[in-house]
């Protein structure tokens, strides 16, 4: 019976495990999502493992065939449980990842602080790094909406999510 299992990767490798593992016939599943990285003042958007150094392969384990991916290039080993046995990935996990993917075939991410409407939170990074403000609403995944105290008047500011930390 065929299962899922988590394989660890070199730095940096994963898609080179996944072709060379999908080469040999193996089923394999690498989520990435589009990742913001600012550099130089500049934002770039790149395509990123979800998890790096892994990748998921699914195989039976009474088939003796699956020894081979350890020596698989650009992997490093399978993941182990405790007990020594492979560590098995639920199929529920694989289908949740799965459900996350939007149209371009990136798994979307939902940050979701549990911020409440007048919430105290900070801003951590960008032009308002430093600043208390109160939270608004969030308009999507990616922003959020809060009052800026500013020149002695609140202010509604429209700034990423991943800039702001609970107050």
């Amino acid at each position: 019976m065929k299962r899922w299992y988590a394989v660890y990767t070199q730095p940096r490798s994963e898609e080179i495990a996944s072709q060379h593992l999908e080469r040999q016939g193996f089923q394999v599943f690498l989520p990435r999502y589009l990742k913001r990285r600012s550099h130089a003042r500049r934002v770039e958007v790149a395509p990123s493992p979800l998890f790096p150094r892994y990748l998921f392969t699914a195989f039976d384990a009474a088939e003796p065939g699956w020894r081979v991916i350890s020596s698989t290039r650009g992997v490093v080993s399978l993941v182990r449980s405790g007990g020594g046995g492979l560590a098995v990935v639920p199929d529920a996990v694989i289908k949740e990842i799965e459900h996350r993917y939007n149209s371009d075939g990136f798994v979307v991410l939902a940050r979701h602080m549990g911020l409440k409407q007048g919430a105290r939170i900070r801003v951590d990074t960008g032009a308002f790094e430093a600043c208390d403000a109160i939270f608004e609403t969030q308009r999507d995944d990616e922003r959020v909406f809060v009052l800026l105290s500013l020149l002695g008047r609140e202010v509604l500011a429209n700034i990423p999510i991943g800039a702001v930390v609970p107050g």
